[in-house]
């Protein structure tokens, strides 16, 4: 017998949404329900506060801050 699973639908950019991919797959697909396209998918509506907190963690990690520009030449 089919269950219904509640979900979020997202829609991102391509890069984010890659990541949500790869968080996804670091935890046994325990996030995703649905891989709809390159920008958006049905996240499990219980996981969607750890995703987004994990995903934080990822971007903090990877976006490194602009330089000060302010130096003189």
């Amino acid at each position: 017998m089919p269950r219904a699973v509640a979900g979020i639908l997202i829609e991102c950019d391509e890069s984010i949404k890659a990541m949500i991919v790869k968080i996804d797959k670091q935890h046994n697909h325990d996030f995703i329900i649905e891989n709809i396209d390159d920008k958006h998918a049905l996240i499990k509506a219980d996981r969607h506060e750890e995703l987004k907190e994990l995903l934080k963690k990822d971007l903090k990690d990877t976006v490194r801050e602009p330089e000060d520009s302010s130096e003189s030449e």
